[in-house]
């Protein structure tokens, strides 16, 4: 779930799994895979960077659970 602002400027919560498609019409329109259509105050880039933010945190992405110099959290098949 990422949060995100109305034009209105109520704050919203998405799930991101369902954005369809974000496009800028000036105003950006998140179209979700239920048909529902939402315009928010954010720019496409910056609703994408949430998503991608989001989807790093829930699935664990590398580069941010590992610190350098730690060992591989699970070793290659045959490695001692």
């Amino acid at each position: 779930m990422i949060q995100i602002t109305r034009l209105d400027h109520t704050p919203l919560v998405i799930n991101c799994d369902l954005i369809e498609m974000i496009e800028a019409t000036p105003d950006t329109l998140l179209s979700l895979t239920t048909g529902r259509k939402v315009l928010v105050k954010e720019s496409v880039a910056e609703v994408v960077a949430r998503v991608v933010a989001h989807k790093q945190r829930v699935l664990g992405h590398p580069a941010a659970l590992k610190a350098e110099g730690d060992p591989p959290r699970h070793p290659a098949p045959g490695a001692a």
